[in-house]
Order: C-alpha cells, then sequence, then structure tokens
C-alpha cells in the first residue's frame, strides 16, 4: 500500500529527503500563513507563540522560520552527494559533469531574475540578489570542490569558509564604524552590498538580506548538506548513520550556542554561528525523518510532502508569476464571505490546495521539472 503511494516517484529516491525538502518548501507556499491565521481565530498564547515561530527574527535570534532556508541548502547539498556523488564516484568525465553544473546554474539564474521582475525590463529596478539566485551561485560553488576536492578537504573548507567569514566580519573595519561591529548599520556584509551591490534591495537597513560577503557562510551551509549526504551514503548500518546525525546535530549546536556568544546567530547577514546552528537542526530533522520514513517505514503520511519535494523551484517561481487566488475564488466566492471569523484561514488554505493539486497533477504525470 506505501509502495503504491510513493509510485509515482522517480525510483532510486530516498523518500525521506524528498519528504524534508517538501516539507521545508510547504511553509514557503503557504504554510507559514495557515499559522498565522490560524494565530488570529484561536487568539491565545499558544497560538502568538507559532505565529512568531513563522516570522524572521528582525535581527540577532533564530526562529523556526530562520531555519527554512539554510535547511533548502543543506538539502541541496544533501542531494548533490546522490546525483553528483554517484557520477563522480563511477568515473563520469569531468567536462560532462561541468556541462551538468553550468546549465543548472544558468537555469537556477534565469529563473531567479525572472522572479526578480527581469520581464518588467526596468533594469535600474532589478535586484541582483534573492532565494534562486543565492541556490544558484551556492550549487555552483559547492559543485566545483565536489569536482575538485576529496572529502576530507571539503570538510577542510566547510569550516574554513566559515572562518573565514567571521575573521573577516570581525577584523576588517568598516569606515564610520570600526571593525567587529554586527549591527544593521556598522556591519562588513552591509558596507560591501553598499559599495559593490546596484539595483533593488531586499535590505535591513544596512545592506541586502542575501548580500555578497554572505556567499561564502551560504556556500558552507550547502556544504553541510554534502558532508551529511556522504554520512547517509557510507554504508553504515541504519542506525548508527542516524545516531551519527543525531550526534552532528547536538554537536553543532553547542558549538553555536558557544559561538554565538562573539558572532551572533543572525539570519540577515548569514553569520557563521547561524550557518552552524541551523545545520544542526538540519541534521536533526534529517535523522527524525529517515528514522520514521526509511527504518520504520512509516510512509503514507509524507505523501503530501513528497510531492511538494518534487518539483520545489516549479511552485515556487509559478506562485510567484501566477495568481492562485484567482482559481481559489472560483469554488469558494460564492459562500467564503459567509465563514465569519474562520474566513480568512479557510481561502488561504484554499489557496494552498490549488497549489498541491498543481503539484499533484504533476506527480500523477511523472513530470519532474529540474532546474
Amino acid at each position: 500500500m506505501t509502495e503504491a503511494v510513493l509510485a509515482g516517484a522517480p525510483r532510486g529516491r530516498v523518500v525521506s529527503i524528498d519528504t524534508l525538502r517538501g516539507f521545508d518548501m510547504f511553509w514557503i507556499i503557504g504554510g507559514d500563513l495557515l499559522i498565522r491565521k490560524l494565530a488570529d481565530v484561536v487568539d491565545a498564547p499558544w497560538g502568538e507563540f507559532l505565529r512568531t515561530q513563522v516570522m524572521h527574527t528582525s535581527w540577532n535570534g533564530f526562529t523556526f522560520y530562520d531555519l527554512i532556508f539554510p535547511l533548502f541548502l543543506f538539502v541541496v547539498g544533501l542531494s548533490m552527494t546522490y546525483s553528483m556523488g554517484k557520477r563522480i564516484a563511477r568515473g563520469d568525465s569531468r567536462r560532462e559533469l561541468y556541462g551538468q553544473v553550468i546549465r543548472r546554474f544558468l537555469t537556477l539564474l534565469l529563473l531567479g531574475y525572472v522572479y526578480n521582475g527581469l520581464l518588467d525590463f526596468q533594469f535600474d529596478q532589478l535586484r541582483h540578489t534573492g532565494v534562486l539566485i543565492r541556490i544558484a551561485y551556492c550549487y555552483l560553488f559547492t559543485s566545483v570542490i565536489m569536482l575538485h576536492c576529496g572529502k576530507k578537504a571539503q570538510v577542510g573548507l566547510t569550516a574554513f569558509l566559515l572562518l573565514l567569514y567571521w575573521a573577516l566580519m570581525a577584523l576588517v573595519p568598516v569606515p564610520g564604524s570600526g571593525a567587529g561591529v554586527f549591527t544593521p548599520e556598522g556591519n562588513l556584509a552591509g558596507y560591501v552590498d553598499r559599495l559593490l551591490l546596484p539595483g533593488k534591495w531586499y535590505g535591513y537597513g544596512g545592506g541586502d538580506y542575501l548580500g555578497i560577503l554572505s556567499y561564502l557562510s551560504a556556500t558552507a551551509s550547502t556544504l553541510a548538506g554534502v558532508l551529511a549526504g556522504h554520512w547517509m551514503r557510507s554504508g553504515r548500518e541504519d542506525r548508527v548513520m542516524v545516531r551519527g546525525l543525531v550526534g552532528a546535530g547536538v554537536a553543532a549546536l553547542v558549538v553555536a550556542l558557544l559561538w554565538d556568544t562573539v558572532f551572533p546567530i543572525n539570519k540577515p547577514i548569514w553569520t557563521s554561528s547561524y550557518v552552524v546552528y541551523a545545520a544542526g537542526w538540519s541534521c536533526l530533522l534529517m535523522a527524525a525523518f529517515y528514522w520514521v520514513i526509511d527504518m520504520k517505514g512509516y510512509k503514507r503520511w509524507a505523501f503530501p510532502f513528497v510531492v511538494i519535494g518534487l518539483n520545489p523551484i516549479t511552485i515556487y517561481v509559478a506562485q510567484r508569476l501566477f495568481n492562485f487566488g484567482h482559481i481559489a475564488d472560483i469554488f469558494v466566492h460564492g459562500f467564503i464571505d459567509k465563514l465569519g471569523v474562520i474566513e480568512p484561514l479557510f481561502y488561504v488554505a484554499c489557496v494552498f490546495a490549488v497549489k498541491w493539486l498543481l503539484l499533484y497533477f504533476l506527480y500523477r504525470k511523472r513530470i519532474f521539472l529540474k532546474a
């Protein structure tokens, strides 16, 4: 029965990875709004707590929603060990691999610019950073590292990138602020953005949320997933593999909290402690999903997330270009205004359902659009 439920997925997939990717995307395509509207309905302390967890912190600190993007980069790295890692292991030519990497990089980059408004042809207002653009560059940098470095070197480079970013942020003086200032106006990453980044920003006041300098630490987020993927593909028994992920996750959380005392956990400037903290939670989530789905065999509950996880870029771009609310309105406009206080919650749920049904259609037709 469970195999029949997941029969539409491509063969050779690790279901828990697809589920984790879909779980992550769920919050981006409507899960966050569902929680916020639910909090409006219940009007209780626990509802308010949930609301704060699906909103980003304004500066230092960490909420559940701050985990979403680094978790996606972590899963990108995980997936790369199963796709590119296999091809490297079987000796595919580096030329072919680079061809694939460049094609995917350019596709992601183009989609990122389309998402940012490229087709408006207002180039002076075009944003040159963003989620898809960051994924594109992190994928490119991580691919180059995987193609030229062994596993031990990848560990070293991950640590090096995190330490290098910390050193730059702590030691390089910013005109008018000095060195080691981690305020919105005084940090080095923001200064680099103000100096070099053209076009439109989505910023915190001093720089862009996904600015130039933090590509160093964001690449480390992706490499953390690569390292976890190497561990998962190491051939160890499932119990040992899961314990290793849990141990790595707990250790990362401890290191991050200690690092936080000198380099604060901060998403807007993607600090090194933030990378390690998010990687710790990512490892724990991966361990939990693998234990429940692949070890214990409880797969049916995962199906809705698998459907999302197999076409994440598709729905991310589609919800930017199309108004799914128009489709939902066709079915609910006649009665939704009679639902009282639950109307906003119900409407958000309907819009999410339309998005999911599109993905389900693609799943049933075995259409999986890869960037």
